[in-house]
């Protein structure tokens, strides 16, 4: 009787021999393998039998036990492996054919698109048609509520007047928009009620439900302040409350705020307790209802009003106009004018007809003049102002009362190099030119002259279009020369003149002399003299 095969060890089994103590193998995992096809990365599957947990241990020549025959390579590994290039060709293959099974859809004369929507429309409305929106609302659902007509406008907008109502100016908006202004702000603002289709210029601060109607204000007018309208840029006025070392406490409609001190004036402000108990308009810069912190801005408010006030002033500018200004800063060199939100230079030589040397002895910072445009730069925004042509300039009837010839007394205001300056009377000065100043060769002119000597020259031309005078001491110098010569020679000619006429005779005297001889006998006894 045969005996069965035995089944083969499984590859988890220990074989043990009678000669060798048992061991365990290390388990063995062979590396796996990457494999590059295109971009992609293949990694091939292992063999059950290499990643088994443990190998059986070979068993000796002289084992007792059973050897497990070997199987052949090839009833183990299947069919023969392809090469990567072989299975992208049949790849390639394989979506070649299926492409060409395909048949194009036939649409017809119709255009795709308007064939997609009328087969969406009609797969739609199969499959809602027995859908009731209505029992949304019994679910549960929730629907948007629209938003107000008001939140897409908020900001600065511009509208046209439509008509005034009551104590409203209604402005519409466009696109079917309606808002309302307060008619009070165009009082408070000392603006002229705009006509009806007149552009004006707003700001949107709210929709306002029970009336329908969009809530407007002017740009610049105060509103009443809330933490629901409280925004940044919007206007309010602030009561200054207190006075600290960073700047001012303020309260706006009862709202705690806080106003610092660079942004009280457009300048530096030294002391800001004279602010105290005033009111301020400035604008929100700052608002956090939940920190319940806000800070405004009054410096904000300035340069936006003289933003605009320079634009307005930009346009109305022409030369030769006569304007009003206040004296914003000085220098030396001249005084910065504030034509209304335009700075305008006023030069030192175009303050008075009278030379000065500094601008600060003509005109103080505050001062209100009165000045005339000289010259606009609207590229550079550069304006050129003048005081003293609005004044008689002694130019004007200078040929009344001078002329070329004339000896004056003048006095040295300037020395330079070619010459030096002198005034004939003030706001008029000649010069005196270098080879004009004697009968010599000079090489300095302070060799000769100094500022503040007081001299006669003779005038030797005027020019009063061009404002010139030369003047020539070297030539007075002549001619006073010349005039004591002459004066000389009429004395010595007067001194070397003969007498032609005798001396007039003495008159006889009337009384009889006393002294002298007299006749014998005579005035002796007369005299009582015994002779």
């Amino acid at each position: 009787m045969t005996q069965p095969d035995q089944p083969p060890t499984p590859p988890n089994d220990r074989v043990e021999s009678s000669d060798s103590t048992p061991t365990a193998s290390a388990p063995s995992t062979p590396p796996k393998r990457r494999v590059q096809i295109g971009q992609s990365y293949v990694v091939p599957k292992p063999n059950p039998s290499a990643t088994a947990t443990s190998t059986p241990d070979r068993p000796g020549p002289d084992s007792g036990s059973a050897r497990r025959p070997r199987r052949d390579r090839d009833e183990d590994d299947g069919p023969a492996r392809r090469s990567l290039s072989q299975i992208d060709r049949d790849l390639d293959q394989a979506m070649a054919e299926s492409v060409r099974n395909l048949a194009p859809p036939s649409f017809g004369n119709k255009p795709l698109k308007k064939l997609w929507d009328e087969e969406l429309e009609a797969e739609f409305a199969e499959t809602m048609g027995d859908f009731d929106f209505g029992d949304l609302e019994d679910q549960g659902g929730t629907r948007r509520e629209p938003k107000p007509p008001g939140s897409k406008l908020a900001g600065p907008r511009k509208g046209r007047m439509i008509a005034v109502r009551g104590e409203n100016v209604f402005i519409d908006l466009g696109g079917k928009s309606e808002g309302v202004v307060p008619l009070t702000q165009f009082l408070e603002l000392n603006r002229p009620i705009p006509a009806k289709g007149e552009e004006v210029e707003v700001l949107v601060e709210r929709f306002d439900p029970s009336e329908g109607v969009v809530r407007l204000n002017l740009r610049g007018a105060v509103v009443e302040a809330n933490w629901d309208n409280l925004q940044v840029g919007t206007p309010v006025e602030a009561r200054v409350t207190k006075v600290n070392k960073g700047g001012l406490d303020v309260d706006v409609d009862g709202i705690r705020g806080f106003l610092p001190i660079s942004q009280i004036e457009l300048g530096r402000v030294e002391d800001a307790s004279v602010y105290l108990n005033q009111r301020l308009k400035c604008l929100v810069t700052e608002a956090n209802p939940r920190l319940k912190n806000l800070v405004v801005s009054r410096r904000a408010l300035l340069e936006r009003e003289r933003e605009e006030l320079r634009e307005k002033t930009w346009a109305e500018l022409a030369e030769g106009q006569v304007r009003q200004g206040k004296v914003r800063t000085v220098r030396d060199f001249g005084a910065f004018v504030d034509l209304g939100g335009v700075d305008g230079l006023l030069h030192v030589s175009d303050m008075s007809w009278v030379r000065n040397k500094d601008a600060r002895a003509v005109v103080s910072v505050g001062q209100e003049l009165t000045v005339k445009v000289l010259k606009i730069d609207r590229e550079n925004r550069k304006v050129s102002l003048g005081l003293k042509q609005l004044t008689v300039s002694p130019w004007d009837d200078l040929a009344q009362r001078l002329a070329p010839g004339d000896i004056v007394k003048v006095k040295v205001t300037k020395i330079m190099d070619f010459g030096a300056f002198a005034e004939i009377e003030p706001a008029v000065e000649g010069l005196i030119h270098i080879s004009e100043l004697a009968n010599r060769r000079v090489n300095r002119v302070s060799d000769v002259l100094k500022e503040g000597d007081e001299l006669e020259v003779k005038i030797l031309s005027i020019d009063p279009a061009e404002r010139k005078i030369a003047l020539s001491l070297r030539q007075a110098l002549e001619v006073k020369a010349r005039a004591q010569a002459e004066q000389d020679q009429a004395e010595d000619q007067a001194d070397d003149q003969p007498d032609d006429d005798p001396p007039p005779a003495k008159p006889k005297p009337t009384v009889p002399l006393k002294g002298g001889l007299a006749r014998h006998g005579d005035d002796a006894a007369s005299l009582g003299l015994n002779l």
